[in-house]
């Protein structure tokens, strides 16, 4: 008995302190959110993987999914918050989907079978929200296979995906999931979804093309009957909000996402965006769940509509996050040409063709204005967390909320500090190293510390890593420009082309037959490391060492490939295929090493060692 007493005051300790900032569920008051008293408006972002990850795209990785850390969700909620948002938008629960690599981790695993690992980053996520007082959108299925939904649904009892809203048994199977959802007890705080004050509504899913109003109904009366205490939205797709959602008892919130051509002037936003609210008006909330795609202008005055209007909320597509390796996850968003991808914020140099730090100060600046505050100063960023190094060519660090860049720090006896880099930035490169210490001397042993930076001031220095034995000297060449290479010829520079293809890097160089590079090292050359992709038939390259660049030796390589065939179930970007070449030198002294195209490739990376 006193063993269950402290337990349940424990519980219930845990449940006090996670809502300890959020003192009401969202409510509706005729067209109008409110919080208590007040009235609920937002204006943020869509955080599509704070839950669940598309997009982990290291050159060697095979699989692109990957389940979201602490530091990850606080990095994302954290950036939220700075931005001035009080709510954001998710993506929905992914659903296994037939003949998967088993690896990757999904939500659904059939009918009423769950992921207890999935739904554990769910609880954090939970968990982290109510801690920064940001409410969540949180849409329950998929109409695409990308994560898995409603075609995996089907694919569960044999059906098809035109089954899925008037099929019994793939109705029933789906309110197995509603059910568990609204129902679980989060791990970290004791408090079950449907009691928890972090959820703003929940959405009968995203984009939903085919859905009728009566299955709508059906699926937020269902919701309603299990919990007493959240919104529901209807997660059909349109422009146009459909009459019989706005009157429906059951159906609390509308939605309509809105992606014109990326030339598109503000008007095109507004006009339809106004007759919605009109239908809406004195009747039923009106949310834009997703939109964007258009330049920084185009959003301002947008946004101001929004305010002026009195629409409830909005949020633009999409925010990603740091990763927990170093640097930021990204993606880009093949609509418009890739022209656009993933915000990060406070914005870098990398989005400067997509207008991206000045639409985050915009996108900052409406949100506080939305609720009526003035906008802050921006924050101090604090500290970095420097990761363990095992080669000072390979340094990283998990960055800080609202840091530009950072200064490097070095010592031999952790008492005086070199900085020894500035203003080094996270966001440069895709899915790399962070920083190459050029200048380290082999033999020596040194101590690294990292200073986060804003406009508001320099973080307190990261946790001291080190000693760390310096044993080479290493080029690595992103291919951002020829600053690295010492002779060439008939190669390109290939920039922002496609970069999704490439597994997310925007820097490399393209070559056909008979083209090469040749790079330079301080001492005799030890081994290499070659990252490259093809998108056709691959050609292995010719890959040499020289002592004075007038006799070549041909070296043996190795290769591995990362690439994988996409299934029948899978989203297929059209995938270059990327291939891994590495091998040693074998002659003595050489300082040169060429590396030959034997037919069409690009380079991504390059890296050599050497003593």
């Amino acid at each position: 008995m006193k063993k269950t007493l402290i337990a349940f005051l424990l519980i219930s300790a845990l449940a006090i302190s996670a809502n300890a900032q959020l003192k009401n569920f969202i409510t509706k008051d005729t067209d109008k959110l409110m919080d208590g008293n007040e009235e609920f408006r937002f204006i943020s972002f869509n955080i599509p993987c704070l839950h669940y990850n598309e997009d982990n795209f290291p050159f060697k990785e095979k699989s692109p999914w990957r389940l979201p850390d602490e530091f990850e969700i606080r990095d994302a909620l954290g950036s939220i918050k700075q931005m001035g948002g009080n709510a954001a938008r998710i993506f929905t629960f992914s659903v296994v989907k037939k003949g998967e690599d088993p690896s990757v981790p999904k939500h659904v695993l059939g009918p009423g079978e769950f992921n207890e690992e999935a739904f554990k980053v769910f609880d954090k996520v939970l968990q982290i929200a109510n801690e920064m007082n940001i409410r969540l959108i949180i849409p329950f299925t998929d109409d695409y296979i990308w994560w898995g939904g409603i075609p995996n649904y089907a694919e569960f009892s044999g059906k098809t995906v035109e089954d899925f809203y008037t099929d019994p048994q793939i109705i029933a199977d789906f309110k197995k999931t509603i059910k568990y959802i609204l129902n679980r007890t989060n791990t970290y705080t004791g408090i079950k979804y449907k009691d928890d004050k972090a959820v703003l509504c929940w959405e009968t899913g995203n984009e939903l093309r085919k859905v009728t109003p009566a299955w709508t109904s059906m699926i937020c009366k269902y919701i309603k009957s299990i919990d007493k205490n959240h919104l529901t939205m209807d997660g059909f797709h349109t422009t146009k909000v459909r009459p019989e959602s706005i009157n429906d008892p059951y159906v609390d919130i509308v939605t309509t996402h809105y992606y014109p051509s990326p030339a598109s002037p503000a008007y095109h936003l507004i006009d339809s965006t106004k007759e919605n609210r009109k239908l809406c008006k004195g009747k039923c909330p009106y949310v834009i769940g997703e939109f964007g795609f258009v330049n920084t202008a185009a959003i301002e005055e947008f946004l101001d509509f929004i305010i002026d209007d009195g629409i409830n909320g909005a949020c633009i597509w999409s925010l990603r996050y740091r990763s927990r390796d170093g640097g930021f996850y990204w993606h880009t968003e093949p609509f418009g040409g890739n022209r656009f991808r993933s915000y990060h914020w406070p914005g870098f140099d990398s989005g400067c063709y997509y207008d991206e730090k000045n639409l985050l100060n915009v996108m900052r600046k409406k949100a506080f204005q939305i609720r009526g505050l003035k906008t802050p100063p921006v924050e101090k960023p604090a500290p970095p967390v420097l990761l363990p190094i095992t080669d000072v060519a390979a340094i990283n660090f998990q960055g800080s909320v609202g840091a530009t860049c950072y200064d490097i720090q070095r010592s031999e006896n952790k008492l005086f500090w070199e900085t020894i880099a500035q203003n080094i930035s996270d966001a440069r490169y895709q899915y790399r190293d962070l920083f190459n210490d050029e200048t380290a001397k082999i033999g020596n042993k040194y101590y690294y510390r990292v200073i986060a930076k804003n406009s508001a001031g320099k973080s307190t220095p990261s946790n001291v890593v080190g000693p760390v034995n310096v044993q080479y000297y290493t080029i690595t060449d992103e291919m951002a420009d020829h600053s690295m290479i010492y002779a060439y010829d008939k190669i390109s520079f290939e920039k922002l082309d496609r970069p999704r293809i490439f597994k997310e890097d925007s820097h490399r160089v393209k070559a056909n037959k008979g083209s090469f590079v040749v790079y330079k090292t301080k001492g005799t050359i030890e081994d290499f490391e070659i990252y490259s992709f093809f998108e056709g038939d691959i050609s292995d390259f010719k890959v040499y060492a020289s002592v004075d660049r007038k006799n070549y030796t041909a070296l043996s390589t190795n290769k591995t490939s990362y690439y994988v065939t996409p299934g029948p179930n899978d989203y297929d970007y059209g995938y270059a295929k990327p291939v891994l070449y590495y091998g040693n030198n074998n002659v003595a002294n050489a300082r040169y090493l060429k590396i030959e195209f034997t037919n069409n490739a690009q380079l991504s990376r390059v890296e050599i060692k050497s003593k």
